[in-house]
């Protein structure tokens, strides 16, 4: 099923570059985890560097078109970087994370929310005065410690991790991350 996954992808963001690829349809009457509702997020890396990441964060979508527009989405239209390339298509590495549903966290202060986390388990969304951002499990990965973790996840929503309004809204979900090793 990981193939499958990987290589629907990979015609997803190849389709762009030679309108020849066809992403064969018939897998959703083979697969029917292709055709529940799920969110996923899909991680481009080149030479071991984030090259686009784009996903939902809420299902809405099945797993097969998500999967499809998030592909595509994370090649061209990932605002951070420019629009994928033909040659570093050829070199690029497709990480496929597909979510739980998230669930809210209640906690009473940093310290508590600290003990809830799960470090490379836990992916966290955090929500304040309008402002929203994620990070996944995978992010603990790069930022090992909850108070980098928290504080760069601040800085991506567009707050100032040492002048909060208050306490943000807390999300978790885990991921199953779909890699070719």
């Amino acid at each position: 099923m990981e193939d499958v996954l990987l290589k629907l992808a990979y015609d997803a963001i190849n389709y762009e570059f030679d309108n020849t690829v066809l992403i064969d349809n018939s897998l959703k009457e083979q697969f029917s985890i292709l055709n529940e509702q799920r969110a996923t997020f899909v991680t481009l890396n080149l030479n071991n560097n984030l090259r686009g990441c784009m996903g939902s964060l809420i299902a809405h979508r099945t797993l097969f078109e998500d999967i499809i527009h998030n592909a595509r989405a994370a090649a061209f239209s990932d605002f951070r970087f420019n629009r994928l390339s033909q040659q570093e298509f050829k070199n690029i590495e497709i990480e496929i994370s597909i979510l739980t549903p998230a669930q809210a966290i209640e906690y009473k202060d940093l310290e508590d929310l600290k003990q809830k986390l799960i470090p490379n388990k836990h992916g966290v969304i955090l929500e304040l005065d309008g402002k929203r951002a994620t990070f996944l499990p995978q992010v603990w990965e790069q930022l090992p410690t909850f108070e980098a973790f928290i504080s760069q996840l601040c800085k991506k929503a567009g707050l100032d991790p040492n002048n909060l309004p208050g306490y943000p809204k807390i999300q978790i979900y885990e991921v199953e991350k779909i890699k070719k090793s």
